[in-house]
């Protein structure tokens, strides 16, 4: 297995080349930093990157017993043997121990269920519980199946607790305990939206390949109580020095990669987009509740006004028809906008502040390991110094030993604080590559959750936008058709009314005789033809 971690780690061809024999087990040659078995991980996938295998994979803190089963199972020979030689690594054996993880990764073997909320009273104050149900078939479950009932403490809990036993992993946050428009903690809108994020929120944990093995995840699932538990949580102080020491960590870094630079830029601009985001959809909630009432209040001015105009009395009904068929319309879109489009934007905008936090945690843990190189060079520099140092002058001397004397001791303590430096130097720079496979893992998995949700999410917002300008589309076709049907009825009847209701109009017959008036003796021609004109005047 060590034979194994030496030549993966190794990440090159002439490891793993034919007729190059392996070390034997338990050598006690020693490794160079760059053999560390630790690193086994990201040299895979360099390996693999070169071998162009696929897409990159998550990466993780060091080899999974399920992966190095596969490659032994690939491998022929005796595995006691330690002599034996791991001659050839072919692609082929590669691209089956990258299948085996993948289709392990999608075997679920844990299935948690958030349901029926329940409403306590008691003396002191009343909460909602909710119905957690678990099925499993793992072997460190006594039972494969339990059913308990949590509050939103209990999951408080259980995320503190995930976080303090797994500080360089992303942790999902939990929903927020109010909504936009202050609902009533007990009533049935809030209830469904609660269930449905804290649902999400157990379902992102028990999919996690590490969280998912987790103990406090296992008593929050299986045990009946958890007020002994959550006794055992860390207190007030501690926290404080944790957020302390993690905030100090970001001003005294030194020297951080350019890659978890660019990470932290990314977040910090993804959390004030979200937020951005977050901020119009409540000026746009608004907006429409204001409307919603304004829709109210209009749809009751056409009933009224239509009983006291009996001629408009269809068209206002109509009218009282269509506004509120748009308000029912408005009403659904405020409840979608609000319970399926703003909760999956919170949950991000805290997936930035989670991820934000582990950011820091891992820089904490770098922190750390610089500060050791940095006592372990400066006590190397005083055993140099040590060595043309004249100690005639020390303490030492002063109580009357000998200045050889003295300077051997000091040598040997600081020998022995090298050592000890050396092998806190070791630990911390495996706790530092550990933190940076874990954040990259877990960052990749959130990429690919990310676009997951928002594309679902938007796609939800699109599909509702259509259906509500559907509707009120609809409502007012309908109104107007009818409006125009009454109109067509009245145009028609008005054209029917002269030959049926109305009294006929007299005309004028034409006269059979004709009076004719006296004419005077002499008329001049002036006269005769005003008269004529007069005559013409008079028939017209």
């Amino acid at each position: 297995l060590d034979d194994v971690c030496i030549k993966m780690a190794d990440g090159t061809d002439s490891g793993f080349s034919e007729g190059q024999p392996s070390a034997p087990v338990g050598s006690s040659e020693p490794l160079s930093p760059d053999m560390d078995p630790l690193n086994i991980t990201t040299s895979t996938v360099d390996l693999e990157e070169s071998l162009d295998m696929g897409a990159e994979t998550p990466l993780d803190c060091g080899p999974t017993p399920r992966s190095f089963y596969t490659l032994f199972s690939d491998i022929e020979g005796d595995s006691k043997s330690a002599g034996d030689d791991i001659t050839t690594l072919t692609q082929t054996t590669l691209a089956g121990l990258r299948l085996d993880d993948a289709l392990a990764s999608d075997v679920h073997d844990l299935f948690v269920t958030v349901d029926d909320p329940e409403k306590h009273i008691t003396n002191m104050e009343s909460y909602i519980t909710y119905r957690v149900t678990t099925k499993t078939t793992r072997s460190d479950y006594d039972s494969h199946e339990y059913v308990v009932r949590r509050r939103y403490q209990d999951f408080l809990w259980l995320r503190e607790r995930l976080e303090a036993t797994n500080p360089t992993h992303l942790i999902p946050p939990l929903p927020e305990k109010h909504s936009f428009r202050r609902l009533d903690r007990f009533s049935p809108e809030f209830l469904k939206t609660r269930q449905a994020a804290l649902q999400k929120f157990l379902s992102r944990i028990v999919d996690h390949p590490t969280l998912s093995f987790n103990e406090n995840l296992t008593i929050f699932l299986t045990a009946k109580e958890l007020a002994s538990h959550r006794k055992q949580a860390q207190g007030i102080m501690g926290k404080m020095g944790s957020s302390m020491r993690n905030m100090a960590a970001g001003y005294m870094l030194k020297n951080r990669s350019p890659e978890y630079a660019t990470m932290q830029e990314y977040v910090n601009t993804f959390g004030a987009k979200m937020g951005t985001i977050d901020r119009i959809n409540q000026r746009l909630l608004k907006e429409m509740m204001d409307y919603l009432q304004d829709l109210r209040e209009f749809g009751p001015v056409f009933t009224l006004w239509s009983n006291s105009e009996t001629e408009l009395a269809p068209a206002m009904l109509g009218m009282a028809a269509g506004v509120e068929k748009c308000e029912k319309a408005l009403e659904q879109q405020i409840s979608d906008q609000e319970h399926v489009f703003a909760p999956p934007v919170k949950e991000y905008i805290l997936y930035a502040e989670a991820m934000k936090a582990v950011l820091k945690r891992r820089d904490s843990i770098q922190m750390e390991y610089e500060l050791t190189i940095e006592e372990l060079n400066r006590k190397r520099n005083d055993r140099e110094q040590l060595k043309v140092s004249d100690q005639s002058y020390s303490l030492g001397a002063f109580l009357g030993k000998d200045p050889e004397e003295v300077r051997q001791q000091k040598r040997t303590k600081l020998d022995s604080q090298i050592e000890e430096l050396l092998k806190q130097v070791e630990v911390n720079n495996d706790q530092v590559e550990c933190a940076n496979a874990d954040l990259k893992a877990d960052l990749e998995r959130w990429h690919r959750n990310k676009r997951r949700d928002t594309k679902e999410v938007f796609t939800e917002l699109c599909d509702r936008n259509i259906q509500y300008y559907q509707e009120c589309l609809s409502a007012w076709e309908e109104t107007l058709q009818q409006i125009n049907q009454k109109s067509e009825l009245e145009t028609s009847s008005t054209l029917a009314t002269p030959s049926s209701s109305c009294p006929a109009t007299p005309t004028l017959a034409t006269p059979t005789t004709s009076i004719t008036p006296p004419l005077p003796a002499t008329p001049t021609k002036e006269g005769a033809e005003g008269e004529t004109t007069e005559g013409q005047d008079g028939m017209q």
